[in-house]
C-alpha cells in the first residue's frame, strides 16, 4: 500500500516524499482512512511507529481542503504531556504542511517559559495548536485563545497525561470544546480512552490496538551487576560499544547529574536532562544530543515518551523504571522505524524481581548476563 492509495492530496504526498516518508507504516495504513473520513480513532501503537504523522496528515488535509479565510480560531487542538513532545509534534506539522496551497498556521505552547511571547504569537491566529494542558488553561484564562471552533481534538500519549495527574486539567479543557468534534486518541502502551470520561464522548470509534511490548527490532539484554559497579560497567559498555549516541535512563534528577558528571570526568561527552533544569537547558541538551554534539544523554523518564531521536542505536537503563510500561517507552527510543537497536538494563541484586515482572508484562524472557564474568574496572 502506498500513501497515494490512502487518499492524500498531491501537496501532502510531495511533502511526505521530501521528508523521507517512502511508504506508510502500519499505524498510518490503519488510522489514515478513518481519520480522513472524519471518524473518531482510538489507537494503541508502539513507540516509533509513526503515530504523529498518522494524526497530522488528516488534520492538514482537512484544513487545506476547507480553509477558513476569516481565520476565526483554533480548528485542531493537540494535547501532549511534555514540553519536548509539544515541540516535536509542532515540527512534524510544520514540516508536513509546507507546500500546501493554503498555508496552515501552527503554534506550540507549553509551560516553563514566559507566557508573553506565546500570547503575542497567538494574536496572529492559528489553525493548529499543540499544547500542554496547564499552559493552555493559563492562556484561556487570559483570553489569549478560544477553543469554541475546535473541529479535531488529538490526545497524544494520553495514558501518560493521566499518569502525570493531568486528569483534572483535561476535564476542564474538554468542557471548553464543542461537543461535536472528531477525537483522535493515541498511546503506546494502554487504552488512551481510559479516564476523564473520554470513552463516553467517543462516537463509534475505530479502535486500533497492538501488544504492550517493545519493537521487534530491539535486541534486549540484562547485565546483573552490584550497585557500586554500575558506573564502571556503564563506561565500559559505552566505550566498547562503538555507538555514536547512547540514551541512559536513571530514576532521579540527582542521579542524572551524577552519572553525567562521572562520564564527563572519564572523557565521555555527556549531558543530563531532567525536570529540574530550565527549559532552555533541557532544549539545549536534547538539541546537542540529536545533532551529534553529545554522545550520551542521561535522562529521567522525561525523555521516555514520544521523543524521536533518529537512528538512536542504544538505550541503557542504569536504573529500572517503576512501571513496566515505562520500560516499553524507554526501550522504544531505539529500534524506531524498522532500524535495529539495542536496549541494555543494568540490574542490581535488589532489582531482579522487578526485572522479572517487566519480562512477564512484555511477554519476553530477556537474556541475563553476569557482569562478574567481564573485565571492565
Amino acid at each position: 500500500m502506498s500513501f497515494i492509495s490512502l487518499g492524500l492530496c498531491e501537496s501532502l504526498l510531495r511533502a511526505l516524499e521530501a521528508s523521507g516518508y517512502h511508504a506508510p507504516m502500519d499505524i498510518q495504513r490503519q488510522a489514515l482512512p478513518p481519520a480522513l473520513a472524519g471518524r473518531d480513532v482510538v489507537a494503541v501503537a508502539p513507540t516509533g511507529s509513526g503515530k504523529t504523522a498518522a494524526f497530522a496528515l488528516p488534520i492538514l488535509q482537512r484544513l487545506a481542503q476547507s480553509p477558513d479565510p476569516a481565520g476565526s480560531g483554533v480548528r485542531a487542538l493537540v494535547l501532549v504531556p511534555t514540553r519536548e513532545l509539544a515541540a516535536q509534534v509542532g515540527e512534524v506539522f510544520t514540516q508536513l504542511g509546507r507546500g500546501l496551497p493554503v498555508p496552515v498556521r501552527v503554534r506550540v505552547v507549553f509551560g516553563g517559559v514566559s507566557i508573553n511571547p506565546q500570547m503575542m504569537a497567538l494574536r496572529g491566529g492559528t489553525e493548529v495548536l499543540v499544547a500542554t494542558p496547564g499552559r493552555l488553561l493559563d492562556l484561556v484564562s487570559r483570553n489569549a485563545v478560544r477553543l469554541g471552533q475546535v473541529e479535531t481534538l488529538v490526545l497524544d500519549e494520553a495514558d501518560r497525561m493521566l499518569d502525570l495527574g493531568f486528569s483534572e486539567e483535561l476535564a476542564r479543557l474538554l468542557d471548553l470544546l464543542p461537543a461535536r468534534r472528531q477525537n483522535l486518541l493515541f498511546s503506546a502502551t494502554s487504552d488512551p480512552a481510559a479516564g476523564c470520561g473520554m470513552r463516553a464522548m467517543l462516537r463509534d470509534p475505530v479502535v486500533i490496538g497492538n501488544p504492550e511490548r517493545p519493537p521487534a527490532e530491539v535486541k534486549q539484554r540484562v547485565y546483573l551487576v552490584d550497585q557500586a559497579r554500575k558506573g564502571p560497567l556503564l563506561r565500559h559498555l559505552i566505550q566498547r560499544g562503538g555507538w555514536d549516541q547512547v540514551l541512559v535512563f536513571v530514576a532521579s534528577h540527582h542521579r542524572a547529574d551524577t552519572v553525567a558528571r562521572k562520564l564527563q570526568n572519564n572523557g565521555i561527552s555527556a549531558e543530563a536532562m531532567h525536570g529540574d533544569l530550565s527549559q532552555g537547558a533541557r532544549t539545549g541538551a536534547l538539541a546537542g544530543f540529536k545533532a551529534g554534539g553529545t554522545q550520551v544523554l542521561v535522562a529521567t523518564d522525561l525523555a521516555s515518551r514520544g521523543l524521536d531521536i533518529e537512528r538512536l542505536a542504544c538505550v541503557i537503563n542504569y536504573e529500572l523504571p517503576r512501571s513496566p510500561k515505562d520500560y516499553v517507552h524507554r526501550v522504544g527510543r531505539t529500534g524506531r522505524a524498522g532500524v535495529d537497536g539495542i536496549a541494555i538494563s543494568l540490574v542490581g541484586p535488589g532489582e531482579v524481581a522487578h526485572m522479572r515482572l517487566i519480562e512477564k508484562r512484555i511477554g519476553k524472557a530477556i537474556l541475563h548476563l553476569d557482569s562478574a564474568d567481564m573485565a571492565f574496572e
